[in-house]
């Protein structure tokens, strides 16, 4: 590992998989959150996700990082310490490192293996750039590794991951952001928009599966790292547009009447019963600048792609 690349584990509850399971399968109705999707393999079923034609996200995501990384450099400034919770495989933030030049770029993700993949590569294309990744649960709160230099803090939140946050918890969580940047920081977030059912439908249901597969993986992650006897064969993916709360909901749904036991509890399942394993809120601008100012925010920029499927916006700190 290069002098410029370091590598740190923040605290993590070592048996929370079990705990939210246990939980969330003797709750009614049954649902485990998706920060769970990613191990490694989900990681990579995820990266797998945004190449599906289907998956409209990653090119309107694409378009606005490339035609308005100036501005966004501008509003950054050069030299700000870059902060990337849930980062994946850096792919996004390669678009604007070049253009903000930060003094160090700090990815937080929950797979550490592939955490550490990621950041390596990202020190070996950007030879000038100094990376501190830190495995992390950032749900709970943003905290960061120490030994960070000094400097306006700038948050980096792209894709759609605030959506999987209901309502009043993605407040909550932005302000933990606006806490985490402090008074003289800033935020750039995708955030994704209400659009045709019928888009989202298909972009949550690709023809090749990749999405059911990522979606069944949970089940799969739970069977390697528990006691159980779960049969994920048992279960298939289910994924729509709900329109009253602006919503996609993913779900694994129970093809018989089962019991599935986890330790020494059992669980039955209906025919037809569901896991709520995911929601993705969808929010017309006007509605995200409501969130972000409750947080502590003040809106600044609004950027859509060309056909106005996904939005970025930069806030600051208020």
């Amino acid at each position: 590992m290069s002098a410029r690349l370091q590598y740190s584990e923040l605290p993590m509850a070592v048996s929370e998989l079990e705990t939210a399971v246990l939980e969330g399968l003797g709750r009614s109705p049954k649902a485990i959150p998706p920060k769970f999707f990613y191990d490694r393999r989900g990681s990579e079923l995820f990266d797998a996700i945004c190449a599906q034609p289907e998956y409209y996200l990653p090119a309107a995501e694409r378009e606005i990082l490339q035609t308005r990384a100036a501005r966004i450099a501008a509003r950054t400034g050069s030299g700000c310490v870059l902060i990337e919770p849930g980062a994946g495989n850096g792919a996004k933030v390669r678009l604007l490192l070049e253009h903000i030049r930060p003094s160090v770029f700090v990815p937080l993700d929950i797979s550490g293996s592939y955490l550490q993949a990621s950041a390596e590569r990202l020190s070996r294309d950007f030879p000038w750039l100094r990376v501190h990744a830190a495995r992390a649960d950032y749900s709970h709160g943003l905290e960061l590794p120490a030994g960070l230099p000094e400097g306006r803090r700038v948050a980096f939140y792209p894709g759609s991951s605030l959506g999987n946050f209901e309502p009043e918890a993605a407040v909550a969580f932005l302000a933990t952001v606006r806490e985490a940047v402090g008074d003289t920081g800033g935020l750039l977030i995708g955030i994704d928009t209400k659009k045709d059912a019928g888009l989202l439908d298909a972009a949550y249901n690709d023809a090749a599966g990749v999405t059911a597969a990522f979606n069944l993986n949970l089940l799969h992650r739970i069977r390697r790292e528990l006691e159980t006897d779960l049969e994920p064969g048992n279960f298939h993916h289910h994924a729509f547009y709900n329109p009253e709360p602006g919503r996609i909901e993913m779900h694994l749904v129970s093809r018989v009447a089962q019991e599935v036991r986890v330790n020494d509890s059992v669980f039955p399942f209906l025919a037809g019963e569901t896991i709520h394993t995911e929601s993705s809120y969808k929010y017309h601008p006007e509605e995200f600048r409501i969130l972000a100012r409750r947080a502590g925010f003040r809106p600044l920029d609004l950027w859509l792609d060309s056909r106005g499927l996904f939005s970025f916006h930069y806030l600051e700190a208020s």
